[in-house]
């Protein structure tokens, strides 16, 4: 492990370290420009997104807990929590199921429990057919420009 760290940062010194000094000023101000594109209220998604996992859901116990986009959580609204996706990013989640779907707006950030990918508001289980279970096979769905 050692040995792969001083080989990596022997070849970063040889191989890029001069075209660094030949790029100068440019490459820093590239950098600043894609650090202020990916701030955390602009990002948006550049391609399809498609995972999958399991789902859950959480309701009524959080219900007006404010959520990482700072509105209120509503047991009502059709929203979710995932750990990546931009807030504000429209998703279509897919029972598979049962072949049902529905359209959620991330709003929060989560879940924090291993082999959940995204934690879904009480309305948004039921229309998918799985409160009762309270976990699903899921597919999410995103487009590029999904976020507002």
């Amino acid at each position: 492990m050692i040995v792969r760290a001083l080989l990596t940062a022997i070849l970063c010194t040889i191989l890029i370290l001069p075209g660094m000094a030949a790029i100068g000023p440019a490459l820093f101000q590239i950098n600043t420009a894609e650090a202020a594109s990916t701030t955390a209220a602009s990002r948006r998604l550049h391609h399809h997104y498609r995972q999958i996992g399991t789902a859950s859901w959480y309701g009524r116990k959080f219900a007006g807990h404010l959520t990482a986009s700072g509105k209120p959580f509503n047991v009502h609204h059709l929203t979710a929590a995932h750990r990546s996706l931009p807030l504000g990013t429209k998703a279509r989640v897919t029972n598979l199921a049962n072949g049902r779907s529905v359209e959620v707006t991330v709003t929060d950030r989560g879940p924090y429990v291993a082999g959940r990918v995204i934690d879904l508001s009480e309305r948004a289980a039921k229309l998918l057919g799985m409160k009762k279970d309270g976990l699903a096979l899921v597919a999410i769905d995103a487009q590029p420009g999904e976020a507002s």
